[in-house]
């Protein structure tokens, strides 16, 4: 597997929460090398191994969904929208964005030159509701195109930086969801886990797709996969993994305590870097509802360290996905072989 062309072409894809279409598409072909595939009524990709006298039954899920926007109103070419997710308002002023409508649309977000506002207006997040998409169309000709309902994204491009770090729109959470692939291109062919893996929607805007997916899944154990806060100088250092240190495994007091301490055996005993998150509420993530689905799941999480969350230029090592994904396949396959 070829994981930098897998993860830049899933960032690529088009696919903000509730729209999750090309993105999900592109996923389902990828996860058809491995396993069965379908797709559930709310629009999450299912992929089902299921080996012969199976021992374990584990549920492993990343979100596919992205941050984006919504279109909510026209006016004389120019489109204003609603955020679907997380969006960061101080990235967007003189933004390029595609206005997904019958076709494609290119916009900029408009940017009020500084000559025209007051200093303490220049130091305001701008609210979202009061900016405007500048599309150069005409009224007439942009209603031909752009309706009400159309999703907006942010235009940017995946690209390497130094090392193995790379950047992109979208690897919250395409990163994990290429962790996964790459965790089932490991496996030894005669594992007897069977596995189910969900590449779940609109998890920006409220774990829609994890409940549904759970509830349905009915795994005895589950591995929530996400992207944390890694630290830059301007961080709460406390609050931050480290950028290229490995994967964070994570607990909070929803979450299993022995799939955490587990997983932190395995990558000790492997040599695989990694990181602890220690979270005294929720963790944030699609972990929380899988964990608390039907009559409960004991549910673990793995996070990728991610610089810049929710802004078109995240950053990832291309390292911690590896690892991510070794310490996932070991996890998968260790106790059977202990158990053999």
């Amino acid at each position: 597997m070829d994981t930098r062309q897998v993860l830049f072409s899933l960032c690529a894809a088009v696919g903000p929460a509730g729209a999750e279409g090309k993105a999900a598409d592109l996923a389902a072909k990828e996860l058809g090398q491995y396993a069965q595939v379908r797709t559930d009524a709310l629009g999450n990709v299912i992929g089902e191994i299921i080996p012969n006298g199976y021992t374990r039954h584990v549920l492993l899920d990343a979100h596919i969904d992205e941050i984006g926007m919504i279109v909510t109103h026209l006016e004389d070419g120019f489109v204003r929208v609603d955020k679907t997710g997380g969006v960061d308002l101080r990235t967007l002023p003189d933004r390029e964005v595609t206005i997904w409508g019958k076709e494609p649309v290119d916009g900029i977000f408009c940017a009020v030159p500084p000559h025209l506002s007051k200093a303490e207006e220049r130091k305001k997040v701008p609210a979202l509701a009061d900016a405007w998409i500048d599309t150069g169309l005409s009224g007439e000709a942009l209603e031909k195109l752009v309706s009400p309902g159309d999703r907006v994204t942010v235009k940017n491009s995946p690209a390497l930086l130094a090392g193995s770090r790379v950047t992109s729109k979208a690897l919250d959470d395409r990163a994990c969801v290429t962790a996964i692939l790459r965790a089932l291109s490991l496996l030894p062919k005669d594992h007897k886990t069977r596995i189910t893996v969900q590449f779940s929607v609109q998890e920006e805007t409220g774990q829609a797709g994890a409940q549904v997916g759970a509830f349905q899944s009915l795994a005895t154990e589950a591995i929530a996969l996400d992207v944390s806060f890694a630290y830059t100088p301007d961080s709460p250092k406390h609050k931050c993994g480290q950028l290229s240190k490995g994967p964070m495994i994570g607990y909070a007091p929803v979450l299993s305590y022995p799939i955490f301490t587990r997983l932190c055996a395995l990558a000790k005993e492997a040599g695989i870097p990694y990181q602890t998150e220690i979270m005294g509420a929720d963790s944030g993530t699609n972990a929380d509802c899988i964990a608390v689905a039907k009559e409960g799941c004991p549910t673990g999480l793995i996070s990728i360290p991610q610089r810049y969350m929710h802004t078109p230029v995240e950053v990832i090592d291309l390292e911690d996905l590896e690892n991510t994904a070794r310490l996932l396949a070991l996890y998968l396959t260790k106790e059977e072989q202990e158990n053999a």
